[in-house]
Order: C-alpha cells, then structure tokens, then sequence
C-alpha cells in the first residue's frame, strides 16, 4: 500500500497544465506577421514610415520601462507587448504625422490605457486603438490627411507641408455622391481599382492599406496558434454580408469588395479584434465578438460623421468581452442545465 504520510506533495496555484508557449514568444510571431505590411508601407509611403514606426516603438518602450522604474515594479518591456503596440499605433495613424505627435499616442496607449489598469492583460481596451482614439479627438487635421502615394513620398525629417495628399476611398464612398461617381467614372472612388485596394496602391494609414499583406500576416497567426479564426473571419464576414445586402452605391458585390479592402478593417479583424486581454475567451464568445465589430463597423460607415468605423467598434465591444464570456462559457462536467 501506498505510504500517503511520507508523499511529498507540493501545492501550488492554479492553472496546473503549463504549455510551451510565452509572452514574448506569442509577441515575436505578432511582430513577424506585421512584417510584411511594414514592408509594403515603407515601398508605398518611403523609409519616414520605417522611422515613425520606429520612433512609435522606442516610446512606447521608454514609457512602459520609465512608469515601471517609477513604480519600483518589474520591467516588462522584454515581453515585446510594448513593442507589439508602437507597430499597431503606427499602423493606424498617417505616414506623414509628425513625429513628437506620436509619442503622445505612445504615452496614452502604455501608460494610461495599459499601467495604469495593472500592465499587460489587464486593460480593459485596446491600448493602440485608444492612442489612435486619442490623437484623432486631439489633432483631427493630421489624422485625416493621407499621402497619395502614387504622386511623392514623405520626408524623413523635416516639414511634409508640401506633400500630395488624397482622399482614401472611404472617404470617397461616404460622400454623397457615391452613385454619381460609380456612373461616371466607372468605379466607386472614380480612382482606385478594386486590385489597387487589395494591393494597398492607395492613400490611407501606414500600415492598413495593404489587405493582401495583412491577409498574409493573419494566417501566420493562424497557422501559429497565436490568434483563432471565429473572430477575424466572423468580422470580415459581417461586413461583407451588410455591404453586399445594403450596398449604397453600384453593385453588391463591387460595394461589398470596395468596404472590406478600402480601410482598416482587415489590420482590425487580424491584428486588434483579437488582443488577448481584450477579447473574449471562448470561441462562441469570440463569434459573437466578430459579429459584434462588423454590426458597429457598418452602423458607424452607413450612418455616422466619420467615415471609418474600425477603431470605434474594437473599442465598443472591447467593454462588453466580460458580458460575451459570461453568457459563452460552456457548461461544466457533470452539471445539468437546471443545476446551473
């Protein structure tokens, strides 16, 4: 018989079941799949969008190291979740911002939104997309002004006033002569082909306007494990749906490719709809989550002010991820339906 007395037996917090997978190693494959897209933008825009990237990084670095020393806490900023972050923000903003303006996105999104909630995984939002919510509220003229990038490339220092800029075709969509644009020029935007949207030959955040690359970099994520597939394609496919059903110009179809190629939504459902501490947990909640950003998605696009409406609805059901997870767990082992 065993000799239970003399067992040494260790106890230790929950979880039990310990995988292989860290931080930092889910952030690297994170880094690796924005690779491509920066890549593309620096071809697109010129290096100044290598170099805000960067800039972008090393605040969000400096403010994570800089509140954590102040806090005579850990340093974290080897979990590259920090780094993850000044990628996204500078995904989402224009190359040609400058480049003290960008820090401020920086210090909002890590100190604010992340440390100030307990560091990483506890944020209740997205920290990039509030940095980006942040800048647009506080400098609306740079944040809607984008480069065209068929004409010049942006300065790597120096003022960009002279640079060549043009409406993204959102921008040309949501206005109110979409249909007259459609009939006269033959396309949506009179400008941009749908091949040209795919690409990413067009006007628009730094690191948005390439949904082939993006595409490329989420299934990394995919096929890495790092991300489940309910969300991203739950998102992309609602607003396909709603765009194709309700189109507002041309036809269904031409509207329906048009909205999911044209802004940043295809960065969003890879990239932002699926952040860990912000994102629900089970695969129906995160089903309902997708499903959720593409109805706000389109309800912002179709009715609001603004003519993008990606950041907003992350950020909408950001605050309902705890309801979703509640209402999406599954049942426990053993337990009946009237029992619960």
């Amino acid at each position: 018989m065993t000799d239970y007395k003399n067992l040494k037996l260790i106890a230790t917090s929950s979880p039990h079941i310990r995988g292989n997978e860290t931080t930092q190693g889910i952030m690297k494959d994170v880094i690796i799949a924005m690779l491509p897209a920066l890549a593309f933008a620096c071809f697109n825009f010129g290096l100044r969008a290598l170099i805000l990237t960067a800039v972008s990084v090393a605040g969000c670095a400096f403010f994570e190291w800089g509140y954590r020393k102040l806090m005579k806490k850990p340093d974290s900023v080897a979990d590259l979740s920090c780094v993850v972050t000044g990628m996204l923000l500078a995904f989402v903003c224009p190359v040609q911002m400058p480049y003290w303006m960008i820090l401020i996105g920086d210090f909002f999104a890590i100190v604010v939104v992340k440390q100030l909630f307990g560091g990483i995984g506890k944020n209740f939002i997205n920290p990039a997309l509030a940095g980006r919510a942040i800048l647009l509220a506080s400098y609306a003229g740079t944040m809607t002004s984008w480069v065209d990038p068929a004409v010049n490339k942006a300065a790597l220092f120096g003022s960009n006033v002279d640079l060549v800029t043009a409406a993204t075709p959102l921008s040309y969509m949501k206005g109110a002569d979409a249909a007259a644009i459609a009939e006269s020029f033959g396309t949506l935007t009179g400008t941009y082909s749908v091949s040209q949207m795919f690409m990413g030959q067009i006007g628009g955040s730094l690191g948005e306007v390439s949904s082939l690359l993006l595409i490329v970099g989420g299934v990394y994520l995919i096929w890495r494990k790092v991300i489940n597939w309910q969300t991203p394609v739950a998102y992309i496919a609602t607003v396909a749906v709603l765009t194709f059903l309700f189109p507002r110009a041309g036809s269904g179809m031409e509207w329906m490719l048009y909205s999911i190629f044209g802004g940043g939504l295809m960065l969003g459902a890879f990239f932002m709809a699926t952040d860990y501490a912000t994102s629900p947990v089970t695969k129906k909640g995160q089903l309902v989550f997708g499903i959720g950003c593409g109805l706000f998605t389109v309800l912002i696009r179709y009715f609001g002010s603004y003519n993008e409406g990606v950041c907003y609805s992350i950020m909408v059901m950001n605050l309902f991820v705890a309801f979703i997870d509640k209402y999406t767990k599954p049942t426990r082992f053993g337990v009946v339906k009237s029992d619960k």
